[in-house]
């Protein structure tokens, strides 16, 4: 099974590419960034553009993705809410089951600590895919976290 784990966010959407088999296997991490240029319309229609050839190419089974649980910015929170609906959409057309995971069980599912901070959540990253190096940007090592704790409670 293949499951893109999603970090979403209007200026960077974190993704994060594995295999679920026997084991995880890393396909491919990244970010899809938008330009302050463009308008917040502009913006989630390049959102949606990347993440369909994203899905095209590696065509996953399961979408994944991070939930707003709390915010301390309200005008980021809607931001976030808004590209979290597009990505919730482009799913939908291209009928791909989706997940949605809160902070606390993905780090819950990645650390067996629901409270863990962000390095401890990126160093079992690291460890649950046999990477050399913690994956960089924060963003995608964020989706690749999703991505994990949906492939440790999807049944």
């Amino acid at each position: 099974m293949i499951i893109l784990g999603i970090d979403p966010g209007t200026a960077v959407v974190g993704f994060g590419l594995i295999k679920k088999q026997n084991k995880l296997e890393l396909i491919d991490y990244g970010c899809i960034k938008t330009s302050t240029d463009l308008t917040t319309a502009e913006r989630l229609k390049e959102i949606d553009e990347q993440l369909a050839k994203l899905i095209r190419k590696h065509n996953p089974q399961v979408v994944a993705v991070e939930d707003i649980f709390f915010f301390k910015n309200l005008k980021t929170a809607i931001k976030v809410s808004q590209a979290r609906g597009v990505i919730l959409a482009r799913a939908a057309k291209m009928k791909i089951q989706v997940e949605e995971y809160t902070p606390l069980q993905i780090k819950q599912a990645v650390s067996s600590y629901g409270r863990a901070d962000k390095k401890q959540v990126q160093e079992m990253v690291k460890l649950l895919l046999n990477l050399k190096e913690i994956p960089k940007p924060d963003d995608a090592a964020d989706a690749l976290a999703t991505a994990i704790c949906c492939a440790h409670t999807i049944k």
